[in-house]
């Protein structure tokens, strides 16, 4: 009998622009720095906001997500607030940004900065 291990899909999907940004802040990153790592740390009007950071080191529970520009870490206790999520980067004569489109969050403030599950 022949077992097949099937991958699961990331948490997470990036888009190609999200993937080229990664990239970009792997080329700029500072000595030590070994990924990209999105949390969900408790802010905000609503109760949890994103946050994008450099990695030093790896966590036994994050989620890892190796794209072409670098590592793209996933907080282990964000993971369940961001199942199904799409993250992506937007930039325009304003703003630029890293957006996500997050089928677990119920509602945000008026402002974007927070969301709630």
């Amino acid at each position: 009998m022949t077992t097949t291990t099937r991958q699961r899909p990331a948490a997470v999907v990036l888009t190609p622009a999200a993937e080229a940004r990664i990239a970009r802040l792997m080329s700029e990153a500072p000595q030590g720095a070994i990924g990209v790592k999105l949390s969900t740390p408790r802010r905000g009007c609503s109760g949890l906001a994103y946050s994008v950071d450099y990695v030093t080191e790896e966590v036994a529970f994050d989620e890892k997500i190796e794209t072409p520009g670098g590592t793209f870490y996933i907080d282990g206790a964000s993971v369940l607030y961001l199942v199904g999520s799409t993250m992506d980067w937007k930039e325009d004569d304003f703003t630029a940004g890293f957006v996500f489109d997050n089928p677990n969050a119920k509602g945000s403030c008026g402002c974007g900065e927070s969301f709630t599950v």
